[in-house]
């Protein structure tokens, strides 16, 4: 290939660079070189470059294609010295330059798709060919479907036929209207509470025009493309019914044109798909006129009766099923759901970015696959920092092992799973797998953003990839390699490897402004870490699914699950990989383990407690939730050097103790604290260790999972190491009484946790006396073997979870919305709904609990509020479900008018409650409005007259040592028994 490379650097970079660039390439100019290079040494040149980069230096690599077009390949160093193009910007200027006025005028009669002006026509063909090789792209083997995305794509601007539409994309004033969800009838007498939008009657042309005769594409098929040209636009949030079927969006449409709704756009429909069709094959020179056996030759306006009582797609398709067998069907037509829109809406989306111009010399020069192609990945040389990271590594035979998993896994062209005891190494196996399969890019997907930043941590590492761009990409961490460097907006999910979280990558299935994110997952190497996690988790469970069958279509999946704990129930009945198919890394850990039952009464907290007992030297404490683990650390926080850490803490707090428990309990840690009390936020992907654990009683997923931080990194050769479990007395006896069973039966976990424990009870003779990590591993596969005794209830938990899941799809997140009205951007808000359940900002009144038993609450607050909406407010959320349930959003409703005179509620009569305690939950979102869920001494006294605490008030605590969190004021003035 012949490249040409452009120098920006300053100071000592411009000589480093140069040395460099001499050595490869031909100067050209000062800042200039050309050179004809293969792809090694192409390489080898950004390698050399990345070694000696700083701040100042910034260097881009062009490759030219042809006379008349070349291709920005990477930049080295400082991407603002370029724009996104590679281009070196010369000046900056807000005025109109001569080659940006608009020349083009509409012509009458001419209909448009947009205020750029593209010829409805040509956006409609431009947008389905465009979708329908990035289908065939993506799956390459199935031209069914392919087949279904162009007519799809071909289908879904025809509702911008409606002559209101095309009056307002001509006038003048709307020629600079920036869509934010495509561009749409901006005017109050049309506007979409009384005007169907125009995918709303693209959806409508379609179902008038298809009939079951027409075998153009199957009916599954048919059933994708209706659901993608209703959904390829968010949903409008209305007051008001009355588009919920294909008949109440004709009459709506119908009136509004005075009648005129069937000649003015139904008879139009089917000239334009002509047109469309015979471009389509004058761009593949072909007679085959097969889109044109997918739609009706004529019609008659009995046609409309006939489908006006048929609803406009659901966004998700699912029902109860009481038989786990019943989900696959769903999960299918779902996913395939996701494949389709997500083709049409990136298509739309790059089509509609050109010109007029542009378009045209798209379609006549006929470029669409090389546009498709230079839109998606290519190879920034992650390979070779992957090879790099790998010869690092000593050739023992724990290595070599290694590399023969990953070998086997490289070699199945579906899904593939990966098991392993903690410590065996299925990170770098991972990264040995995406290797092999020769991988431009990876999205790692965790399940918590604490997993992502373990991960982030251990792949920027020296041991690890410090040359790669790894990229932590949450809502609350946008970094590259290191927390020293935030990603800019403009560059994220750039990385060599992203790291994010699974709600991330939701979003490209559950809304519409990042849909094409799904395109990018579907084109990269995915990790799935730790996705044992979604299997209990209400809605997350059915989605995740979708991802892999999703992957599954495809010729190569490139999709690669990772636990220690597999689930092997779900695997086999909901996503149909067998037992046997799961590719275990034998761990090389010969240490010893011993599990210890410990009994106790969980209405008592003090020594008689295990989880509340004073614990020895470098030992882990895991309770299944922070409340436990908070009350914990405080009974005991004058005896021992300890640290606490869960997810109740406010941002700030969160992330210096997450450090802290990093950087003292990692391998060859500094050791600064000698216990670590903890909810279940550590007990995956976290890479640090101890050497004794008490832990509550859980799921056997749980219990290995914090298994795998007791002695992770197998150094200690001369002591047995125990895990205790705490076993409450109830649920020893069999009882699903007292608030551990409560806890397991909300999260759907009480039957199998039961089970388990059953389980390890019979298999005492192996776990009461020392163990090797291989034994456990064997009897958690034995745990789960079909047609077991602990069958019926990890049927009983799977299923009630699916059906929470179903509950929640129907119920909240899942269809994209639009509100009429857009606030300027200020703060982050919380969204409306959420899959992991409501939440709103909450602020609070901070405790002193450096007696324990003795809280004396400060005049305080946990954060301040600033002024300056640039400002990051260090705030802390809680569950609405919990604010609403406790009784504080009623106290709030009642009291906060007279706590604040600038409150929302403040002039709204008593007898208006309800509407107080909506303005409060819905001002909640944005972090300037937080509910309050306890005052502080002073305002009590000063403007309720010294009334008492709500009951349910929550502080946060603190001590002399550190932060205690969230915490109920009841929980706190229990002593210790």
């Amino acid at each position: 290939m012949m490249v040409t490379f452009v120098s920006q650097c300053e100071k000592n970079a411009l000589k480093k660079t140069r040395r460099v660039l001499d050595a490869f390439a031909d100067r050209i100019g000062d800042n200039t070189w050309q050179t004809i290079i293969t792809q090694e040494g192409l390489n080898a040149v950004k390698k050399l470059l990345r070694k000696t980069a700083t701040k100042s230096t910034a260097v881009s690599c062009h490759w030219i294609r042809s006379r008349s077009r070349s291709e920005l390949v990477w930049v080295v160093g400082s991407k603002n010295r370029f724009s996104y193009n590679g281009r070196v910007p010369v000046n900056i200027t807000e005025k109109e330059v001569p080659m940006d006025i608009p020349t083009s005028k509409p012509v009458k009669g001419v209909l448009y798709a947009n205020t750029k002006l593209q010829r409805l026509d040509q956006h409609l063909f431009a947008v389905a060919y465009t979708a329908q090789m990035l289908c065939q792209k993506l799956f390459p083997e199935n031209t069914a479907l392919a087949r279904a995305v162009f007519v799809a794509g071909a289908f879904h601007d025809m509702g911008k036929l409606d002559p209101c539409f095309q009056s307002w994309v001509v006038k003048p004033k709307n020629q600079k209207y920036i869509a934010e969800d495509g561009q749409h009838i901006d005017e109050a007498r049309f506007s979409f509470e009384k005007h169907p939008r125009h995918n709303e009657i693209s959806a409508l042309l379609y179902m008038l025009l298809d009939h079951s005769d027409l075998k153009g594409i199957n009916t599954q098929n048919k059933k994708s493309v209706r659901h993608s040209i209703y959904w390829h636009h968010a949903k409008p949030f209305r007051k008001e019914a009355g588009f919920e079927t294909y008949g109440s969006i004709y009459k709506k449409l119908n009136r509004n044109l005075k009648g005129q709704a069937w000649v003015d756009i139904v008879e139009k429909a089917i000239p334009m798909l002509n047109v469309v069709s015979k471009i389509d094959q004058r761009y593949e020179k072909s007679n085959n006129d097969w889109f044109s056996r997918c739609y009706l030759a004529d019609l008659n306006l009995e046609r409309i009766h006939e489908i006006e009582d048929i609803n406009v797609p659901s966004y998700k398709e699912y029902d109860d099923c009481e038989l786990l067998s019943e989900y696959s069907g769903k999960i299918h037509f779902n996913a395939t759901n996701n494949i389709v829109r997500s083709c049409v809406i990136t298509a739309d989306r790059w089509v509609s970015a050109l010109t007029a111009q542009e378009l045209d010399e798209l379609i006549n020069d006929k470029d669409i696959v090389e546009f498709v192609g230079d839109r998606l990945l290519k190879d920034d040389g992650l390979c070779m920092h992957i090879d790099d990271c790998l010869s690092r590594f000593s050739n023992s035979s724990r290595t070599q092992e290694q590399t023969k998993i990953a070998s086997q896994l490289a070699q199945g062209s579906q899904v593939q799973v990966l098991s392993g005891a903690a410590g065996c190494g299925k990170t770098k196996i991972a990264l040995e797998w995406a290797n092999l399969r020769n991988t431009k890019k990876i999205l790692w997907i965790c399940p918590r953003v604490q997993v992502c930043q373990g991960l982030f941590l251990e792949l920027s590492s020296n041991q690890y990839l410090p040359d790669a761009s790894i990229e932590i990409y949450t809502g609350e961490f946008k970094f590259l390699n290191s927390y020293d460097h935030p990603t800019p907006e403009g560059a994220y999910l750039s990385g060599d490897i992203v790291i994010t979280t699974i709600d991330q990558l939701f979003a490209g299935i559950i809304s519409h402004t990042k849909a094409d994110l799904f395109i990018e997952y579907l084109n990269t190497h995915t990790v799935f870490d730790e996705f044992h996690e979604y299997i209990n988790m209400p809605a997350f469970n059915l989605l995740f699914a979708e991802l892999l069958k999703s992957r599954s279509q495809q010729k190569y999946a490139n999709t690669l699950l990772v636990s220690a704990t597999p689930h092997y129930f779900y695997l086999d009945q909901i996503l149909g990989i067998r037992q046997e198919d799961v590719v275990v890394m034998p761990s090389f850990n010969t240490s010893l383990y011993q599990f210890c039952f410990k009994n106790y009464d969980e209405t008592q907290e003090g020594s008689s407690n295990p989880l509340y007992q004073p614990c020895i030297s470098n030992t882990f404490v895991i309770s299944n939730t922070a409340t436990t683990a908070q009350k914990s650390f405080i009974v005991n926080q004058h005896q021992e050097n300890a640290i606490l850490l869960h997810s109740k803490f406010k941002k700030s707090d969160k992330q210096r103790l997450f450090d802290e428990v990093y950087d003292s309990f990692c391998n060859e840690g500094s050791h600064m604290y000698q216990v670590l009390r903890s909810g279940p936020i550590v007990q995956a992907s976290l890479n640090i260790s101890c050497d004794n654990m008490v832990t509550e009683i859980t799921t056997a997923e749980n219990t290995l999972q914090r298994l795998g931080r007791l002695d992770r990194f197998g150094v200690n050769d001369h002591d047995v190491n125990k895990l205790t479990l705490a076993i409450p007395d109830s649920l020893a006896a069999g009882k699903g009484t007292g608030a551990v069973a409560r806890f397991l039966a909300r999260n759907n976990n009480f039957a199998s946790t039961k089970a388990w424990y059953e389980f390890l009870l019979n298999e005492s003779n192996t776990i009461s006396k020392p163990f090797v990590l291989t034994d456990i591993y064997e009897l958690y596969q034995k745990f789960y073997q079909p047609d077991s005794a602990y069958t019926k209830a990890l049927t009983s938990d799977l299923t009630a979870s699916l059906m929470k899941s179903v509950t929640t799809i129907h119920s909240k997140v899942t269809e994209p919305m639009v509100f009429s009205i857009k606030k300027q951007q200020g703060r982050a808000k919380i969204a409306k709904s959420s899959l992991r359940g409501d939440s709103r900002f909450v602020q609070m009144a901070v405790c002193c609990v450096n007696q324990p038993g003795q809280p004396v609450i400060l005049n305080q607050y946990a954060y301040d509020i600033g002024v300056n909406e640039s400002e990051v407010i260090d705030n802390l959320t809680e569950s609405l479900d919990k604010i609403r349930n406790d009784g504080l959003l009623d106290y709030l409703a009642q009291k906060h008018g007279r706590m604040d005179e600038a409150s929302i509620i403040k002039g709204i009569p008593a007898n208006k409650m309800t509407i107080r305690k909506n303005l409060l939950e819905s001002y909640a979102r944005d972090p300037e409005y937080p509910v309050y869920i306890s005052y502080t001494p002073d305002e009590l006294s000063l403007k309720l007259g010294g009334e008492a605490p709500h009951s349910e008030a929550t502080y946060y605590a603190v001590c002399d040592k550190q932060p205690i969190g969230a915490i109920a004021f009841k929980q706190l003035l229990k002593k210790e028994s």
